[in-house]
Order: C-alpha cells, then structure tokens, then sequence
C-alpha cells in the first residue's frame, strides 16, 4: 500500500483572489514583510497497489482528471510506500 501526497496550486500565471486576500489580511496586521502567498488544496490518497510505479501512474491520472484544472492549475505529489498493516 501506498500514500499520496498531493499538492494542487494555481499556476503561476493565474491571480488567486484568496491568496491576494490573506496577503492584505497579513498587511493589515502588519506583517509587511509578506510579499506573497500561494494557496491551494491538499489531498492524502492511500492505494492498494502493488508497486511505486503504479501508485504514480494512478495519481498522475487522478489529478489530471479529477483534482486540478490543467488550465489553471498544477500539483505535484509524494508517494510513500505504507508499513505493512
């Protein structure tokens, strides 16, 4: 068994509104030294498979047609193999 670790973030051309919002929060309690905040989504996804390279196969499909927006999005991933259960 396998652990995913998903990271889904807007991708560096995209405005994220949110993250523009939390940054002027940040301002106004003056932590001015904030120049810039990403936020995103994050996903653990647990696999019953039997090696690493089809863990990765499954997620790749998993966040290209379910968790990201490939126009607006991009995620990155850790895969850990689980200690027997």
């Amino acid at each position: 068994m396998f652990l995913a670790q998903v990271h889904v973030t807007y991708k560096p051309s995209i405005l994220d509104p949110q993250a523009e919002a939390i940054k002027n929060a940040m301002h106004r309690l003056e932590f001015n030294q904030v120049t810039a905040v990403q936020q995103g989504k994050y996903f653990e996804i647990t696999l019953d498979v039997p090696t690493v390279q089809q863990a990765e196969k499954q997620i790749d499909a998993i966040c290209d047609q379910l968790l990201a927006n490939p126009n607006m999005e991009t995620y990155r991933y850790q895969v850990k193999e689980l200690a027997n259960q």
